[in-house]
């Protein structure tokens, strides 16, 4: 069931493409440091920045600084910090996933994948050198809140990714394939593959903020919503999309036999439960005053998007 939401004052007229655009750059800037940080460059490094610097959506870490400004005012440090951290985590679960041994993926981000244009070992290895980065990142934070919030930080992204997270959902979802899926089951799917990370992205912002309980908790819902939308919308890009526009190949779920949301609701139905969802993060949001608008905002880019 839908609900009713109070939209702050600015949040229709509020310019997402440019506050992505200057997101990105500030989220770009930082990660080309941390990784001419690790040393003389090398293949195993070289293959981590392509994949890394590619052109993604920079989703994750753009929620966890606008979850930070919107409980604080201000993008703080280890937002920024955490963010590129989230990133890396990202990066190198699309690596995997892409490998012969899963997805089998041939294009990401408008370009041939890691083990396309490296090899399959390296890029094994770059998504490692990548995830392990992302907690180095992490634990040398500057926490304007405190050791004991970076802790729950790293914790929380922790657990996302782990096997009680994404890779749980990506088991899950590589297990389901060729099998009959209900709704239950493919939501547990999205919820782990993708919800995780995209409510840990949230919420880790919104820690690094200084969110109070209260906040973190709306987010929390928020997050919850948008992840779950933003899986939705995948599937149905992945049955409708542009292959030129998305950077990547479509068709691929119904090739492999995966459980998918248009597969098991239809095409209409699915577009109006990503809407629903939608509806529901943005009532979360209430609470929050203009500050929180790029927040507004992406929760409806997350299914308008084409890509």
């Amino acid at each position: 069931m839908t609900k009713t939401n109070q939209i702050p004052e600015n949040a229709g007229s509020f310019d997402l493409s440019a506050y992505l655009t200057e997101k990105r750059r500030m989220i770009d800037r930082q990660m080309e440091r941390l990784i001419e940080e690790q040393g003389p460059p090398s293949r195993l490094h070289e293959a981590m920045h392509y994949s890394l610097m590619g052109q993604g959506k920079r989703l994750r870490p753009v929620l966890c600084i606008a979850a930070a400004e919107a409980v604080g005012g201000k993008m703080t440090h280890s937002a920024l910090r955490t963010a590129c951290a989230l990133e890396m985590i990202h990066t190198y679960s699309l690596i995997h996933d892409d490998l012969p041994a899963m997805d089998n993926d041939e294009l990401r981000r408008g370009r041939p994948t890691c083990h396309i244009r490296f090899d399959e070992a390296t890029a094994i290895l770059a998504g490692d050198g990548l995830l392990t980065l992302a907690f180095q990142v992490l634990a040398e934070c500057r926490p304007e809140s405190g050791a004991e919030c970076q802790l729950q930080v790293i914790s929380k992204i922790a657990s996302a990714a782990g096997s009680r997270g994404m890779i749980e959902g990506q088991m899950r979802d590589m297990f389901a394939q060729g099998r009959q899926t209900n709704a239950e089951a493919l939501k547990g799917i999205h919820e782990f593959k993708t919800g995780a990370m995209i409510e840990a992205s949230v919420v880790s912002g919104a820690l690094c903020g200084g969110g109070t309980e209260k906040q973190v908790e709306a987010l929390s819902e928020y997050a919850r919503n948008i992840g779950l939308a933003f899986q939705v919308a995948d599937d149905i890009l992945n049955v409708e999309g542009d292959p030129e526009v998305m950077g990547k190949s479509t068709g691929t779920d119904r090739m492999l036999q995966k459980a998918t949301y248009p597969d098991l609701l239809g095409l209409k139905e699915s577009k109006q439960y990503a809407k629903d969802l939608v509806a529901n993060a943005l009532q979360s949001l209430s609470i929050f005053d203009n500050k929180a608008a790029p927040l507004y905002a992406i929760a409806r880019y997350v299914v308008e998007r084409n890509r």
